[in-house]
């Protein structure tokens, strides 16, 4: 799993921040890259990026303010002239159909492949084999949701060490044993195959929030996180500021990382009055209640690691 930023600005763009969508690839997981949000000229900031459109096989919105959805409809479109023929699935709000299928529609843009939307609700919204997703409600001007990914376990590894340590060289045998089979030998001797395989590997825990205030929820999907993705409008001294128009602050962004026990935070979605040196301020307010911060610019790429807990 790795994070690419493609938008960290939040309300309008700015010189050094586009309006907000992040990338997450999960290439090695399942060979496709999920979208949370898509700001105005979102496939602009794709093309300074290893992102790749027909690769896109989810894109989750969190609401449906304009600097969080106006790149939808011309990265849709763009996908079917970049060869992407494999079903993509947009999941947000209530109103995200309408707008998506007027925008397409008003403008004559032809989608060459399967697409569907869904207007999602509190609950999972997705699940496989691989992954479940889960959106609760947060506080904003708007309805707006907040996303938490939890990756399943992966099975232990094969404890090949072991096996040859008992004369049982690689072949078709293996197989059966990391399927902990039971299995016999040529010589007679029967061996578990529970026995050889390793402690199975957790599976990570990612949570996205949209804008919001510091609510409950915040904590909900955050609680245990490997990662939280958490919105940063304003400054610490600007909480007034931050709770009459919906949004939240370092301080309160680190504070629901310290208390939902999270591995790290990301800030994002900075209001463009914060520039240059501003941002160095701005992550060390975090830094100071939760250590383990950083602060995403456009383009930042974070590799998803298990936290140690």
């Amino acid at each position: 799993m790795e994070f690419v930023f493609l938008g960290t600005g939040a309300g309008i763009p700015s010189k050094g921040r586009n309006v907000s969508a992040i990338a997450l690839h999960l290439l090695e997981e399942r060979g496709t890259t999920w979208l949370f949000d898509c700001g105005e000229a979102t496939q602009h900031q794709v093309l300074h990026t290893n992102v790749r459109l027909r690769k896109v096989e989810k894109i989750f919105i969190s609401h449906l303010h304009g600097d969080h959805i106006f790149g939808l409809p011309g990265l849709l479109g763009s996908r079917s002239f970049q060869g992407g023929e494999d079903e993509l699935t947009v999941y947000g709000p209530k109103g995200l159909k309408d707008f998506i299928e007027v925008s397409l529609r008003v403008s004559n843009t032809h989608i060459k492949y399967p697409l569907h939307i869904v207007e999602i609700e509190e609950g999972v919204i997705f699940e496989d084999d691989h992954i479940r997703v889960e959106v609760r409600k947060l506080e904003h001007g708007i309805p707006s949701y907040g996303y938490r990914l939890v990756e399943r376990d992966v099975p232990g590894a094969l404890l090949v060490d072991k096996l040859q340590a008992l004369g049982i060289k690689p072949g078709p045998l293996y197989k059966k044993i990391k399927d902990g089979e039971v299995v016999e030998l040529v010589d007679g001797s029967i061996i578990n195959g529970k026995d050889f395989i390793g402690p199975p590997q957790q599976g990570k825990i990612i949570a996205i929030l949209g804008d919001t205030r510091i609510c409950s929820n915040n904590y909900v999907l955050a609680e245990g996180a490997d990662v939280l993705v958490h919105e940063a409008t304003f400054a610490a001294e600007e909480e007034a500021n931050a709770y009459e128009f919906y949004h939240s602050t370092t301080a309160g962004a680190a504070n629901v990382a310290k208390k939902a026990g999270v591995g790290q935070l990301i800030l994002t979605h900075v209001s463009s009055r914060y520039q240059g040196a501003d941002c160095a301020m701005l992550v060390q307010e975090a830094q100071d209640i939760f250590p383990n911060t950083v602060l995403a610019e456009d383009f930042t790429r974070i590799v998803v690691k298990k936290a140690r807990f």
